[in-house]
């Protein structure tokens, strides 16, 4: 479809671009899809974005919402619809220091954040890449390089800004609106668009940062004892397992976290590591946080990562699923495969408090191919897992249909997400186009 200018509001002028503009190409895609939409809106305020969903009702035109580009599922661009990119939205606040509370909009990335809160002794566990937008992670859950010790990003979120689809303006926190707090908190893709939230921050400046190595053996002996290694450990300390294959002989990255600076505690944080099996400490130091989530990181995103995802949650690891894994690595329909230690601060709040709601698993396992592997070669490899799995996590599924809808909001939790979308979307503006009929 093509947008005249004429039919642009004036409200919005400046801040469309059109297929013909010289930004086009810059704008058009996200980190994994490149998109054709008929037009980007650049919205500079919650009024922008209430008007640009007027303008796409009245005009017939699909609508993605972007914070950040980095998505999986490719939902943050479309064909021949507008995309409302956030970008613009990006100004980070401390509105109490004593407190820890700092308002941030959806379009600042993770970077900007970091950058923003170190000089103030503040820190938010979130994605691990700088260029990840706010607002994906801030509505889907937020598993970080500090998720143990701090938790998900959404069980900080205290309130949040929203333009729901009719254009109305609402701010949602535990005494207005508790509904549409609870349901952006997880599943806010298809509620409304946030705008800012309001985000409890930690105490942290610097951390510790450990890089070890340690064989795989084909049983799964090692991925079970780095599960048991982290069910000992403190909270402090947090981990990321990247399996890394040649053959049918697997090698384990892992990356380690430690929410403090003081030697003493980063020490003890990483003793349950060291006797995984022939672990080797590449290096460990002493880093300010902004070195997790850098701006080198920050760049354009133009589909130049394609890639099919899933993912699953799991209850501690047996032989079985600890094998199950390894094979998904270095079995006969090998995929790249990332593990993160979840447990800690991510159980305390109550499974309903929010639409995230898996708080007694410990494992997050991603699973990802690339082209000219698709989606039938990562099937094939995450299918001998997957009767071990215990829920999903949305932000790291790039096929978001009806199953995948079902693993990450399983039972009355999936009940209440769709009522909520459906009270705040009738029309079903926001919702993706595979849970249209959800």
């Amino acid at each position: 479809m093509n947008i005249s200018l004429g039919s642009i509001p004036s409200q919005l002028t400046g801040k469309m671009v059109t297929p013909d503009d010289r930004l086009y190409p810059r704008l058009r895609s996200t980190y994994t899809t490149v998109g054709s939409p008929a037009a980007i809106v650049l919205p500079e305020s919650a009024d922008d974005v209430a008007a640009a969903l007027r303008f796409a009702t009245e005009a017939g035109l699909k609508v993605a919402v972007r914070s950040g580009g980095h998505g999986l599922s490719g939902n943050g661009t479309n064909d021949g619809g507008l995309v409302i990119d956030l970008r613009a939205l990006n100004r980070i606040e401390i509105i109490d220091r004593g407190s820890g509370l700092v308002r941030v909009e959806a379009g600042a990335r993770w970077a900007h954040v970091a950058e923003a809160l170190t000089p103030h002794g503040l820190a938010i566990s979130s994605g691990d890449h700088g260029n990840v937008g706010v607002g994906g992670i801030a509505t889907g859950g937020g598993i970080g390089w500090l998720v143990r010790q701090y938790g998900l990003t959404v069980d900080h979120v205290r309130a949040v800004e929203v333009v729901l689809p009719n254009g109305v303006v609402v701010h949602a926190d535990a005494e207005t609106e508790p509904d549409l707090l609870w349901v952006m908190r997880g599943a806010g893709a298809g509620a409304g668009i946030a705008i800012a939230f309001e985000i409890k921050a930690m105490e942290l400046s610097n951390i510790g940062y450990a890089q070890l190595m340690a064989p795989v053996d084909p049983a799964g002996r090692t991925l079970r004892r780095w599960a048991d290694a982290i069910a000992q450990a403190p909270r402090e300390l947090s981990t990321a397992v990247l399996l890394s294959s040649r053959g049918s002989t697997a090698t384990a990255f892992i990356t380690a976290v430690v929410a403090s600076d003081e030697p003493s505690v980063i020490r003890e944080a990483l003793r349950p590591l060291l006797g995984i099996t022939d672990v080797t400490m590449r290096q460990a130091q002493i880093v300010p946080y902004t070195e997790l989530v850098p701006w080198l990181h920050l760049h354009d995103n133009t589909g130049q990562m394609p890639t099919d995802t899933t993912n699953g949650l799991f209850t501690g690891l047996n032989s079985e699923s600890a094998r199950a894994l390894v094979n998904v690595a270095s079995g006969p329909h090998p995929a790249f495969l990332q593990l993160r230690s979840l447990g800690g601060a991510t159980q305390d709040p109550a499974p309903s408090s929010m639409a995230y709601s898996h708080r007694h698993q410990d494992i997050l396992a991603v699973a990802s191919t690339f082209p000219p592997n698709g989606r039938s070669t990562l099937d094939a490899a995450w299918k001998p897992v997957t009767p071990h799995v215990d829920g999903a996590y949305i932000n790291f599924e790039s096929s978001q249909d009806e199953a995948a809808f079902t693993r990450a909001y399983p039972g009355a939790t999936g009940s209440r997400v769709i009522n909520l979308w459906q009270r705040y979307d009738p029309e079903r503006v926001l919702r993706p186009k595979a849970l249209r009929r959800t």
